[in-house]
């Protein structure tokens, strides 16, 4: 076995020592948007566990946009140096720092997760949710508002200075977070947005706010570093958004110079069940990158390093994203390198433990 997970990768001029990426996953632990302790060690253990990218997790680009009161934010200058604290650690360890900057939408202000994801009323410290159209995202959510033209503007805005901000902290790969049902998949997806104008209606109005976004940030952001787009490549509900739109989109996306789609599912209907088995989405992955002749990354119930190299071995994706199997397991890396049969540098300080 030729391990080609554990082999560097290059994209543009940023060379990543292997293919494995951190999925982003909120904490749902900060405090008016900025990292702490918690984030600190749970970013750096990782980054000591030797992966190629770390994606940070989905950090707001204005208040409003965050999912619960407790995601991250980047939407202010004086929260730079924070940041900068994780960044400097993970390329410290030869880990590369990426960003998914994120507008939750009308799927925002909520309680966490593990106190039921429930709708938050302005009484207790909840917002107006926004979105494409006036629907709200289940039966017990609110009626998002409308957002007008001015305030779309307003948005593409604060995505492209978010982005600036986390240049400054010193990331080096940017990923727009337009999957899972959030602000920017609520525009793509039929089932929710229900506009009359330029950004509604046809699927080239529907992806007008995406494509905006992604050309302000790519046109900023330096020509010799990486930016992604994270996508749900289907709503996995009959008439809703599907993987011949997310080709499409994806397409686009190239030519606007996009470097790679993050490749995910579902998030946009509410109590739907996901058939999920391993690497179920790696399909999806494998679309894209053959119609739409982009790099792509996998996830999705993806556990095991044989798995994960089958994956980049048969071209389903260039990059595989690990989520829930790294909370388990911060050091993978360095298990997968010992069951492949790959001479992996250890850190000094766990020498004794190789």
């Amino acid at each position: 076995m030729t391990a080609m997970l554990l082999n560097p990768i290059k994209i543009r001029e940023l060379e990543i020592q292997n293919r494995v990426m951190m999925s982003p996953m909120c904490q749902y632990s900060a405090h008016d948007g900025l990292p702490n302790e918690w984030h600190y060690i749970h970013y750096g253990t990782r980054a000591v566990g030797r992966l190629g990218i770390i994606m940070l997790e989905a950090t707001a680009v204005e208040p409003r946009g965050r999912i619960t009161p407790w995601d991250l934010g980047l939407w202010a200058d004086d929260y730079i140096d924070r940041y900068t604290e994780l960044t400097t650690f993970m390329i410290s360890q030869d880990t590369v720092p990426a960003i998914q900057l994120a507008h939750a939408g009308r799927k925002a202000s909520t309680t966490q997760p593990w106190e039921g994801s429930l709708p938050l009323s302005s009484e207790i410290g909840g917002w107006e949710v926004v979105g494409p159209s006036a629907i709200p995202f289940a039966p017990n959510s609110p009626v998002p508002h409308e957002l007008s033209q001015s305030e779309i503007q307003d948005i593409i805005e604060k995505f492209k200075t978010a982005a600036n901000r986390a240049y400054q902290a010193g990331f080096r790969i940017v990923e727009i977070h337009a999957a899972h049902g959030y602000l920017i998949h609520e525009f793509l997806s039929p089932l929710s947005n229900k506009r009359a104008d330029k950004y509604g209606g046809s699927l080239q109005n529907r992806q007008r706010l995406l494509l905006e976004i992604a050309t302000e940030i790519r046109n900023q952001w330096p020509k010799k570093w990486p930016v992604f787009v994270r996508m749900s490549a289907t709503d996995w509900v009959e008439n809703g958004w599907d993987i011949e739109d997310t080709v499409d989109t994806a397409k686009k996306l190239a030519e606007i110079g996009i470097d790679l789609i993050d490749v995910s599912s579902g998030g946009n209907i509410a109590n739907l069940t996901i058939p999920e088995s391993p690497s179920y989405q790696a399909p999806f992955s494998e679309a894209i990158k053959e119609e739409a002749c982009i790099m792509t990354s996998a996830v999705g119930v993806i556990t095991e390093p044989d798995q994960a190299n089958n994956i980049v071995e048969n071209k389903k994706a260039d990059i595989v994203a690990l989520g829930r199997e790294l909370l388990r397991n911060p050091y993978w890396v360095y298990q997968a390198a010992e069951k492949l049969n790959y001479d992996l540098p250890w850190p000094k300080q766990y020498l004794r433990a190789k």
